[in-house]
């Protein structure tokens, strides 16, 4: 089981990026997928959370109407639409995958930083 970030980097406040996640070696389709985060000295955070049916949920409280999370089941990638970047938005952010039997695998991660 392998997840691949992508998309992350250095914006402006303000700006946007998108985050993908690649998944190989995993039923990727009946799996619930989410994105955690961690800033420096900050203990890791929910961002979102996508079901396999693709019902998704904004856990932060701090990024609902600036991010949204979507899933292509045919492509086993995942996505992590991020506007209005703020500072207080840098972070590792990580995929993961949750097995119908609890099983949960992570990615490596993918910095984003944004600046003032």
């Amino acid at each position: 089981v392998q997840l691949v970030e992508s998309g992350g980097g250095l914006v402006q406040a303000g700006g946007s990026l998108r985050l993908s996640c690649a998944a190989s070696g995993t039923t990727f389709s009946i799996n619930t997928m989410g994105w955690y985060r961690q800033a420096p000295g900050k203990q890791r955070e929910l961002v979102a959370t996508i079901s396999s049916s693709g019902g998704s949920t904004i856990d932060a409280e701090s990024v609902k109407g600036r991010f949204t999370i979507s899933r292509d089941n045919a492509k086993n990638t995942m996505a992590l639409q991020m506007n209005s970047l703020n500072p207080e938005d840098t972070a590792v952010y990580y995929c993961y995958s949750r097995s119908p039997f609890g099983v949960v695998y992570w990615g490596q991660g993918t910095q984003v930083t944004v600046s003032s």
